[in-house]
Protein backbone atom coordinates (compact mmCIF):
# COMPACT_ATOMS: atom_id res chain seq x y z
CA UNK A 1 0.00 0.00 0.00
CA UNK A 2 1.32 3.62 -1.07
CA UNK A 3 1.52 6.55 1.53
CA UNK A 4 -1.50 8.62 -0.37
CA UNK A 5 -3.63 5.48 -0.27
CA UNK A 6 -2.93 4.68 3.48
CA UNK A 7 -3.42 8.64 4.16
CA UNK A 8 -6.89 8.36 2.13
CA UNK A 9 -7.57 5.83 4.59
CA UNK A 10 -6.32 7.24 7.63
CA UNK A 11 -8.88 10.44 6.17
CA UNK A 12 -11.75 8.23 6.18
CA UNK A 13 -11.28 6.78 9.94
CA UNK A 14 -12.82 9.30 12.70
CA UNK A 15 -11.07 8.05 15.08
CA UNK A 16 -7.76 8.06 13.91
CA UNK A 17 -8.08 11.44 12.74
CA UNK A 18 -9.16 12.64 15.82
CA UNK A 19 -6.23 11.28 17.61
CA UNK A 20 -3.64 13.00 15.52
CA UNK A 21 -5.34 16.13 15.71
CA UNK A 22 -5.27 15.59 19.57
CA UNK A 23 -1.76 15.18 19.10
CA UNK A 24 -1.20 17.87 16.63
CA UNK A 25 -2.69 20.14 19.36
CA UNK A 26 -1.40 18.74 22.63
CA UNK A 27 2.24 19.12 20.68
CA UNK A 28 1.86 23.13 19.75
CA UNK A 29 0.36 23.14 23.63
CA UNK A 30 3.57 22.08 24.91
CA UNK A 31 5.15 23.89 22.44
CA UNK A 32 3.59 27.49 23.63
CA UNK A 33 4.22 26.44 27.35
CA UNK A 34 7.54 26.01 27.03
CA UNK A 35 7.99 29.24 26.19
CA UNK A 36 7.02 30.32 29.04
CA UNK A 37 8.72 28.58 31.74
CA UNK A 38 12.00 30.92 32.39
CA UNK A 39 15.14 28.97 31.57
CA UNK A 40 17.25 28.42 34.57
CA UNK A 41 20.60 31.24 34.41
CA UNK A 42 23.73 30.05 34.89
CA UNK A 43 25.86 32.61 37.36
CA UNK A 44 26.71 35.69 34.98
CA UNK A 45 30.24 34.95 33.29
CA UNK A 46 30.26 38.49 32.00
CA UNK A 47 30.68 40.36 35.16
CA UNK A 48 32.80 38.11 36.31
CA UNK A 49 35.39 38.25 33.01
CA UNK A 50 35.14 41.93 33.40
CA UNK A 51 36.09 41.98 37.48
CA UNK A 52 39.10 39.78 36.18
CA UNK A 53 39.55 42.68 33.86
CA UNK A 54 39.51 45.26 36.30
CA UNK A 55 41.84 43.51 38.41
CA UNK A 56 44.02 43.06 35.71
CA UNK A 57 44.65 46.76 34.74
CA UNK A 58 44.32 47.80 37.97
CA UNK A 59 47.13 45.23 38.60
CA UNK A 60 49.06 45.94 35.74
CA UNK A 61 49.14 49.64 36.15
CA UNK A 62 50.44 49.67 40.21
CA UNK A 63 53.15 46.88 38.85
CA UNK A 64 54.23 49.44 36.02
CA UNK A 65 54.35 52.44 38.90
CA UNK A 66 56.42 50.19 41.68
CA UNK A 67 58.99 49.33 38.70
CA UNK A 68 59.15 53.15 37.29
CA UNK A 69 59.89 54.43 41.01
CA UNK A 70 62.28 51.73 41.43
CA UNK A 71 64.26 52.99 38.49
CA UNK A 72 63.84 56.69 39.05
CA UNK A 73 65.44 56.55 42.56
CA UNK A 74 68.37 55.00 40.58
CA UNK A 75 68.86 58.93 38.73
CA UNK A 76 71.33 60.64 40.41
CA UNK A 77 70.04 63.79 42.88
CA UNK A 78 66.35 61.91 42.34
CA UNK A 79 66.09 61.02 46.52
CA UNK A 80 62.48 59.49 47.45
CA UNK A 81 60.27 59.29 44.18
CA UNK A 82 56.43 59.28 44.34
CA UNK A 83 54.64 57.87 40.66
CA UNK A 84 51.19 58.21 39.74
CA UNK A 85 50.35 56.73 36.28
CA UNK A 86 46.99 57.56 34.44
CA UNK A 87 45.87 54.42 32.57
CA UNK A 88 43.23 54.56 29.67
CA UNK A 89 40.65 51.89 28.98
CA UNK A 90 41.00 48.29 30.15
CA UNK A 91 43.17 45.43 27.79
CA UNK A 92 42.38 45.60 24.69
CA UNK A 93 41.01 42.51 22.97
CA UNK A 94 42.41 41.66 19.32
CA UNK A 95 39.95 38.98 17.32
CA UNK A 96 41.61 36.73 15.11
CA UNK A 97 40.09 37.44 11.51
CA UNK A 98 40.46 34.99 8.28
CA UNK A 99 39.72 37.07 4.84
CA UNK A 100 40.17 36.43 1.31
CA UNK A 101 41.12 38.50 -1.67
CA UNK A 102 39.91 38.07 -5.18
CA UNK A 103 41.53 40.08 -7.66
CA UNK A 104 39.87 41.26 -11.18
CA UNK A 105 41.37 43.38 -13.95
CA UNK A 106 41.01 46.42 -12.29
CA UNK A 107 39.58 46.08 -9.38
CA UNK A 108 40.54 44.14 -6.04
CA UNK A 109 38.15 42.81 -3.29
CA UNK A 110 39.02 42.19 0.26
CA UNK A 111 36.43 40.42 2.82
CA UNK A 112 37.30 39.99 6.34
CA UNK A 113 35.47 37.86 8.98
CA UNK A 114 35.89 36.85 12.56
CA UNK A 115 37.03 33.49 12.91
CA UNK A 116 34.40 31.90 15.35
CA UNK A 117 34.89 29.11 18.13
CA UNK A 118 32.25 26.60 19.50
CA UNK A 119 29.04 25.56 18.68
CA UNK A 120 25.10 25.92 19.38
CA UNK A 121 24.40 28.82 21.92
CA UNK A 122 28.19 28.50 22.98
CA UNK A 123 29.40 30.66 20.14
CA UNK A 124 32.32 33.30 20.60
CA UNK A 125 35.07 35.20 18.14
CA UNK A 126 38.85 33.78 18.81
CA UNK A 127 40.98 36.25 20.78
CA UNK A 128 44.50 36.43 19.27
CA UNK A 129 45.93 38.83 21.49
CA UNK A 130 45.19 40.89 24.54
CA UNK A 131 47.06 44.38 24.60
CA UNK A 132 48.15 45.92 28.06
CA UNK A 133 45.88 48.81 28.50
CA UNK A 134 47.47 52.34 27.36
CA UNK A 135 49.00 54.56 29.74
CA UNK A 136 48.06 58.08 28.76
CA UNK A 137 49.67 60.83 31.64
CA UNK A 138 52.26 60.42 34.49
CA UNK A 139 52.69 62.57 37.51
CA UNK A 140 56.56 62.24 39.02
CA UNK A 141 56.87 63.63 42.86
CA UNK A 142 60.45 63.37 44.11
CA UNK A 143 62.34 65.10 46.75
CA UNK A 144 65.53 66.23 44.34
CA UNK A 145 63.60 67.80 41.44
CA UNK A 146 64.79 71.47 42.38
CA UNK A 147 67.33 71.14 40.18
CA UNK A 148 66.53 71.62 36.57
CA UNK A 149 68.89 68.81 35.07
CA UNK A 150 67.22 65.81 38.03
CA UNK A 151 63.92 67.60 36.14
CA UNK A 152 65.15 66.99 32.67
CA UNK A 153 66.48 63.74 33.30
CA UNK A 154 63.35 62.64 34.97
CA UNK A 155 60.89 63.39 31.80
CA UNK A 156 63.37 62.07 29.55
CA UNK A 157 63.64 58.55 31.14
CA UNK A 158 59.49 58.70 32.21
CA UNK A 159 59.06 59.21 28.29
CA UNK A 160 61.30 56.76 27.22
CA UNK A 161 60.17 54.02 29.63
CA UNK A 162 56.49 54.29 29.27
CA UNK A 163 56.56 55.81 25.74
CA UNK A 164 54.49 58.93 26.29
CA UNK A 165 55.66 62.60 25.07
CA UNK A 166 56.70 64.79 27.23
CA UNK A 167 54.10 66.74 27.62
CA UNK A 168 51.96 64.00 29.24
CA UNK A 169 54.61 63.79 32.14
CA UNK A 170 54.29 66.35 35.19
CA UNK A 171 57.04 66.52 37.77
CA UNK A 172 56.76 67.93 40.87
CA UNK A 173 58.75 68.38 44.18
CA UNK A 174 58.06 65.87 46.93
CA UNK A 175 56.78 67.12 50.51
Amino acid sequence: MKIPEKFMKMKKDKKMLTAVTALGISGLLLIMISSLIPEKKQPDESAEINQMVMTDAESYCSETEKRLEEFLKNIEGAGDVRVYLKVGSNEKYVYATEGKRSRSENKTEEEEKYVIIGGGSEKSALIETIEAPAIEGAVIACSGCDSPIVQEQIYRAVSAALGIPTGKIYVTKLK
